[in-house]
């Protein structure tokens, strides 16, 4: 198992860390890329859905899971 890796990101102009394991940044920039979207795009539609008790990282995990389930 890796460890996780922080990476920041700017969401609404603002700067935030995100820390993730390597293979959920991968999965992360993978389905970014199939959208045709930056990162920092699909990161601030995910922060804009996310239930107010829930952490962005753990919004961007949830998110990876139910990309590739969907497949």
């Amino acid at each position: 198992m890796t460890r996780p890796e922080k990476h920041s990101l700017t969401l609404a102009g603002h700067r935030t860390s995100v820390s993730l394991e390597p293979e959920f940044w991968a999965a992360f920039r993978e389905i970014a890329a199939q959208r045709g979207l930056a990162v920092n795009a699909l990161a601030a539609e995910i922060d804009a859905a996310r239930a107010p008790d829930t952490g962005l990282a753990t919004a961007i995990r949830l998110h990876v899971l139910r990309h590739y389930r969907g497949r």
